[in-house]
């Protein structure tokens, strides 16, 4: 195909077009990632818009629209790795609020990276020897099933309203019904604390029926492990020992202890078993990372200088190298404005520039197996943090548990987080970028064309992030029951405790051999070929995280397995369960989007009036409230579960 006989591709309309998606998805997955600690592929129902927007237009060709769903998909890597790591810098006191420059930089900067260190990646991962990407797949399927996007939007928009309306009606907006279910209590004198309790969030309904009944056991097992094993045995024989909870909880009602011990103590299992899990990652896929980086460096200098054809042209070697110094030199320059030390900002660079490499090749890799939704990126970032940190203690030595410049944050975790930071950013955009990649190969599309509107698209939502967060941070606050921010937290928790913070080492531990014992689990259940698997960073997730926000991801996955069963689709069958769940898979993007951005939206007013209950009505429904919430959520359940049954086909 010669370019003046290709289809129009990075049209006008197009890219702007995706740049209005990404920066909306981007600020609805920063709320779901905040409140939920997971983020979600965006590029399916971006789209489903693009096709229904283009059509509105005059009609796009398949090839716009794909450059419309690359732009877009940019919304939830970047927001991912700005989620997952810059509101440590937050939580640790570091920042009274989002700094708008350093925020862009960061962001801006890790996903231009991201982009560019997986350019050498595409030719190995997708051509050469190529890797499944089934978001990747599924988005090329949709784009080419494209001749009647109306349904898919009708989906998309009933369900965003469904999403809003229910988010309005909870208890930041109206105040009509709660934002979870719970019930708890003391047994055994006191000795025992019982609870149980969902989130009423329709949101987390949908992340659920994405991910799958797999992974939805795999997270309210994690959760079990920690609110009906751990907290209670805690309670029972340890409490005694740290005098100063069980001052705290004394005479608190059950479920306000039960949150108490699990946020001072309990929580830190999910730490370990997640520390464990990021290292575990990166060794188990050590043979592969190294294939793949020597086969991209090989096709790089085997492409150089050779004409190829408009589907295999790359963005030119030369300018990346140009591009690669030009973005690096400012972070050069923040790193060295927050150590104040040539002799460390110059290492913290190099880290920054090996790590973001090497892992950007385990986010394209892992984005290759099991997609960009379950990319254990906060893994990845845990392991830069604490390779970070070790090479931190040894070049600022004492200093390093010093405060930073106008803070109480000890230097050397401001500066792990910082390089953490960037790589996340990098990785996260990096797989996205591959699994973009992966469509454009199969629909016919210019690979330098995609990686041009993804570096655009990552930048836009890279703009918006700061004001975003702010807006969050003075509504809910960051680090709240709201918005609790699990990994940011964990990240703020790992880069301190190596500084000379104080945290439970003992919890950490046991949650690390938790983790391992997760791990030998996992790799038995492979050696026997079963389908079911127990990825161990899902596990540690759902540790690390209340037991409420697990139930109604678990609910999502069991409705996503009840369609598979009334389809009656094979369990091996990836491309039938493509088919089945797409109806499915819009509800539950619609339901995400409308819910996240709702909670955007009311958080605007409650800024400005500095009311955190000013949208609320006075009418209170009082025990009720709980009950008709759970109506709500089962109304919304069954929604989706009838929508999914009219799959678009079966096996």
């Amino acid at each position: 195909m010669n370019q003046a006989a290709s289809p129009p591709q990075l049209t006008f309309r197009a890219v702007v077009l995706a740049i209005v998606l990404a920066v909306v998805l981007s600020a609805a997955n920063a709320y779901l990632g905040l409140f939920a600690g997971l983020t979600v592929a965006t590029a399916i129902p971006a789209a489903v818009v693009s096709m229904g927007v283009l059509r509105l237009l005059g009609g796009g060709t398949i090839l716009e629209n794909n450059i419309v769903q690359t732009g877009a998909s940019a919304g939830s890597s970047i927001a991912a790795g700005v989620i997952f790591t810059i509101p440590a810098l937050v939580l640790m006191g570091y920042w009274p609020d989002f700094k708008y420059w350093w925020v862009l930089g960061i962001a801006g900067l890790g996903g231009l990276l991201g982009v560019l260190f997986s350019v050498p990646l595409r030719r190995s991962m997708i051509v050469e020897d190529p890797l499944p990407f089934p978001e990747g797949k599924a988005a090329a399927e949709v784009l080419k099933a494209g001749e009647n996007p109306g349904p898919g939007l009708k989906i998309l928009g009933i369900s965003a309203a469904l999403g809003a309306l229910v988010k309005l009606s909870a208890a930041s907006g109206l105040r009509l019904i709660p934002d979870s279910w719970a019930q708890a209590g003391y047994f055994a004198n006191g000795k025992l604390i019982g609870y149980i309790g969902t989130g009423l969030s329709p949101a987390l309904l949908g992340v659920g029926y994405i991910v799958g009944l797999n992974v939805g056991i795999v997270v309210l097992s994690g959760a079990v492990l920690s609110w009906h094993i751990a907290i209670p045995i805690y309670n029972a024989f340890y409490l005694g020992s740290d005098p100063a909870l069980a001052q705290s909880i004394a005479g608190a009602p059950a479920a306000d202890a039960a949150f108490a011990i699990w946020s001072a103590k309990v929580r830190y299992l999910g730490v370990g078993a997640m520390l464990v899990g990021g290292v575990w990652t990166l060794f188990s896929l050590r043979k592969s990372l190294l294939d793949g980086i020597k086969s991209g460096f090989a096709a790089a200098r085997k492409g150089s200088g050779v004409v190829t054809s408009e589907t295999e042209r790359d963005l030119p070697m030369k300018w990346m190298l140009v591009a690669l110094v030009l973005f690096v030199l400012p972070l050069l320059g923040l790193y060295q404005a927050i150590v104040g030390q040539w002799h460390v900002s110059v290492p913290m660079t190099i880290i920054m520039i090996v790590a973001g490499f090497l892992f950007v090749s385990v986010s394209g890799y892992l984005a290759g197996l099991v997609g960009s939704s379950n990319n254990p990126v906060s893994g990845i970032t845990i392991a830069t943090i604490l390779f970070a940190s070790v090479v931190l203690l040894f070049l600022l030595g004492k200093d390093g548990s010093l405060p930073a410049a106008g803070s109480a944050a000890p230097l050397g975790a401001v500066a792990a987080i910082m390089i953490g930071a960037v790589v996340c950013c990098a990785a996260a955009v990096g797989g996205d970028n591959l699994q973009d990649l992966k469509t454009g190969y199969l629909v016919g599309a210019t690979p330098w064309k995609q990686q041009l509107m993804l570096a655009i698209g990552a930048f836009s939502c890279a703009l918006i992030m700061a004001p975003v967060l702010n807006l969050l941070a003075e509504a809910y606050g960051i680090g709240s029951r709201t918005l609790p921010a699990p990994q940011a937290n964990l990240m703020a928790s790992v880069a301190k405790g190596l500084f000379g913070g104080q945290l439970p080492w003992t919890m950490i531990a046991i949650g690390g051999v938790v983790g391992a014992l997760v791990i030998a689990l996992d790799n038995w259940l492979k050696s026997r070929g079963s389908h079911f698997r127990v990825p161990v960073l899902a596990a540690a997730i759902g540790i690390y995280l209340p037991l409420e926000l697990m139930v109604p991801i678990f609910l999502g996955g069991l409705l996503a397995h009840f369609v598979e069963r009334f389809h009656k689709v094979r369990v091996d069958d990836e491309e039938a369960k493509d088919r089945v769940h797409r109806p499915g898979v819009l509800f539950s993007a619609g339901l995400i989007t409308g819910e996240a951005l709702m909670g955007i939206a009311i958080a605007i007013p409650i800024v400005v009036t500095t009311n955190p209950e000013v949208l609320a009505l006075p009418v209170n429904l009082g025990a009720w409230a709980q009950w008709v919430g759970l109506a709500v959520l089962a109304f919304v359940g069954l929604w989706l579960y009838r929508t999914g049954k009219r799959g678009e086909g079966a096996a």
